[in-house]
């Protein structure tokens, strides 16, 4: 089944985070928090403004990003738990540090 997302929404993918600390440490279940990191991986078209023009997304497919703690409504697709969410939910981009080097 395909999903389109409409107008400025977008579906994220979580990205799990690694079950031990950098000390070792393993993470039980009950004490996991949900990830804040997420991949788009559907976006809207963007959202209209006053006069009627569309305003395109600033987030893209394959994009990494940080979203809050309570953002996006979970849905379940296909056997995934997924989230939808509008651009406006998202703090920001992860970029890799080799790009940011490269592009400097």
């Amino acid at each position: 089944m395909a999903f389109r997302p409409l107008h400025d929404r977008i579906l994220v993918r979580r990205i799990e985070v690694d079950e031990k600390t950098a000390g070792g440490i393993i993470i039980p279940d009950t004490a996991k928090e949900k990830p804040q990191e997420g991949e788009v991986i559907a976006a809207g078209p963007g959202a209209r403004d006053d006069s009627g023009q569309l305003q395109p997304l600033d987030v893209k497919v394959g994009d990494r990003i940080l979203f809050g703690k309570w953002s996006g409504t979970e849905i379940k697709l296909n056997g995934e738990d997924l989230l939808i969410m509008k651009e406006s939910d998202v703090l920001g981009v992860i970029e890799l540090i080799d790009k940011m080097w490269k592009a400097a």
